[in-house]
């Protein structure tokens, strides 16, 4: 999860007019691309008026639970569930008492050490990768089960074998933790979708990705689709927070490991539960704007008008010589509801983990009103592939260095730290696989 300026930020401006010549390109890329657009987005506009209301009625519900035991036996219709609404919590996937140890060390780390994180007075988001906790858990076999299981939920639809693509072969891509206080107020995650923001449109293998809701086949695209993923550049501008101009990984899931109890209003994690709306509604939302007259929230097709001449890609703003988003609000994206849908998952204990897909909306509470420290560490799912491949071989480097992984900024470091981690400290033969101590580098 990245560490983004709030949208309100003043130093987020306006798309150059050059990206309107960019709409025109992908107009002209699909035959028919006005009328088969045009007649999609109003299907899209009705059965978002429908499904909104119901995620608004049912709140944290929509997000889908099961155990880690039930992983190997759940029935296509739960495994159904959980790709359309593109997010899940899974249970017990780590003993109660071992999550709550990682949490006591990551407590002692930060305390003994001269630490990276933010905000500056009172740190709580940590710019930490190589902690003992965290080499614990991204080599504990349920765990790598567990992102393995959430890999194959991917697939090429027409059935093609992709050269150089394993499912069954975990990688783990080393993020960072967060110890978050009751009673602070957190400003820095509002409504968001990582893993490329106007690369969705701009870059061309990402944009095929959507090639389904460019041809008006909404209903037809599909988020888990390898083909073009693996090959999309989701950075091709560079970030804040983010090192290097390409993307240097795929990642089918992001993801938390709870190391407390955290309930919604306690500072957890924000979703939009149905990415099967969410995607085609971003996509085409740049391409309408609404006719003189009505109301920019207004779900009647005949109050909207396609729009080629605009440079707006709705969500996505200038941050300097770069570029950030997708920021979904309800100004620009107001068919989302996202006052009312933006639901918090469900409450977690210990050793659960929380992910969702790389396309879901997605937010952290303003308010912490519990008791506990709301502690989590990002730990997503990463399969392999040839890309994913060499940069965990990079990250291995920097690991054994002491060093920010390859994505990262350079920091402080922590080579020097009391209870740092080493290789040691990697669990289990699939974990040294996965953190690239017995992997073949394509």
């Amino acid at each position: 999860m990245a560490n983004n300026p709030s949208a309100t930020a003043p130093e987020f401006g306006p798309l150059p007019p050059r990206f309107a010549e960019l709409k025109r390109e992908i107009i002209a890329s699909y035959p028919d691309f006005e009328a088969r657009v045009t007649k999609a987005w109003g299907e899209i506009l009705t059965e978002l008026d429908k499904v909104t209301k119901e995620i608004a009625a049912q709140g944290s519900s929509n997000v889908p639970e099961v155990n880690f035991s039930e992983l190997g036996s759940l029935s296509q219709e739960r495994a159904n569930e959980i790709r359309n609404k593109g997010c899940v919590v899974v249970r017990d996937v780590v003993d109660d008492a071992e999550a709550r140890t990682w949490q006591g060390w990551l407590r002692d780390y930060v305390a003994k050490n001269l630490v990276d994180g933010f905000p500056e007075g009172d740190k709580q988001f940590f710019q930490l990768y190589w902690t003992k906790s965290q080499i614990k858990a991204r080599s504990h076999p349920n765990l790598l089960a567990t992102t393995t299981w959430l890999n194959k939920m991917y697939h090429t639809k027409d059935g093609e074998k992709l050269e150089g693509i394993d499912l069954d072969t975990p990688l783990m891509y080393a993020d960072r933790f967060r110890i978050r206080k009751p009673g602070v107020q957190w400003d820095a995650h509002p409504p968001h979708v990582d893993g490329g923001g106007i690369e969705r449109w701009e870059d061309e293998a990402f944009r095929q990705c959507f090639d389904d809701i460019f041809n008006g086949n909404w209903r037809e695209h599909d988020p888990y689709d390898l083909k073009n993923r693996v090959f999309a550049k989701s950075s091709i501008y560079g970030r804040p927070n983010q090192k290097s101009s390409k993307a240097t990984v795929f990642r089918t899931y992001q993801g938390w490991l709870a190391l407390s109890e955290t309930a919604p209003n306690e500072g957890t994690l924000q979703v939009f539960p149905n990415i099967m709306l969410s995607n085609p509604y971003m996509i085409m939302r740049p391409f309408f704007a609404p006719k003189e007259g009505a109301q920019p929230d207004s779900f009647d097709p005949n109050d909207w008008q396609f729009d080629s001449m605009s440079p707006d890609f709705h969500g996505i703003y200038s941050y300097g010589k770069a570029f950030v988003g997708p920021r979904p609000n309800t100004k620009t994206h107001p068919h989302l509801r996202l006052d009312e849908t933006m639901v918090s998952v469900p409450k977690v204990y210990p050793g659960d983990m929380v992910f969702w897909h790389s396309d879901v909306i997605h937010a952290v509470e303003k308010q912490h009103v519990g008791k506990e420290d709301s502690t989590v560490m990002y730990i997503p799912a990463m399969p392999y592939t040839a890309i994913n491949a060499a940069y965990i071989e990079k990250q291995k480097k920097s690991f054994l260095e002491g060093v920010a992984p390859p994505d990262f900024p350079r920091n402080l470091g922590e080579a020097q730290c009391v209870g740092v981690g080493n290789a040691d400290d990697i669990q289990s033969p699939i974990g040294r696989r996965a953190m690239g101590f017995a992997i073949e580098v394509a």
